[in-house]
């Protein structure tokens, strides 16, 4: 009986250690495989950040969004091989926001509620 018990500790402990090992591969290589890009936004407050963060979340490649409102820089992890650096930033202006050097699209950010425009806080 208690070789019956060695056994199967032993035998579980090889089966997580291989799993964690395995899990730790696949992590590495996705992180070969993701670029980062930094973006300076117009954004304003959490709502911006929120609207901003759920849409760029659908655009192809993109795996992760993290908008610092304060900041107002717009950090994507994204799949080189699925989007570009220009496509990234258009996709910021086509909500309403400038992206660096390319400014809001002007449809889109007339949409923007008063407090996500530009100068929308200068006013509290």
């Amino acid at each position: 009986m208690k070789t019956i018990l060695t056994t199967l500790v032993m035998i579980l402990s090889i089966a997580v250690f291989s799993q964690e090992a395995d899990s730790l591969k696949i992590k590495g290589k996705k992180d070969k495989t993701l670029k980062e890009i930094t973006i300076k936004t117009t954004s304003q407050c959490g709502m911006c950040k929120e609207r901003i963060e759920e849409e760029m979340a659908f655009e192809k490649g993109v795996k992760f969004v993290e908008l610092d409102v304060k900041t107002k820089l717009l950090t994507i992890k994204y799949k080189e091989n699925k989007t570009t650096v220009e496509k990234l930033k258009n996709a910021v202006a086509a909500i309403g926001y400038d992206a660096d050097e390319i400014p809001a699209n002007p449809e889109a950010y007339s949409k923007l509620p008063k407090c996500c425009q530009k100068g929308g806080h200068d006013h509290h």
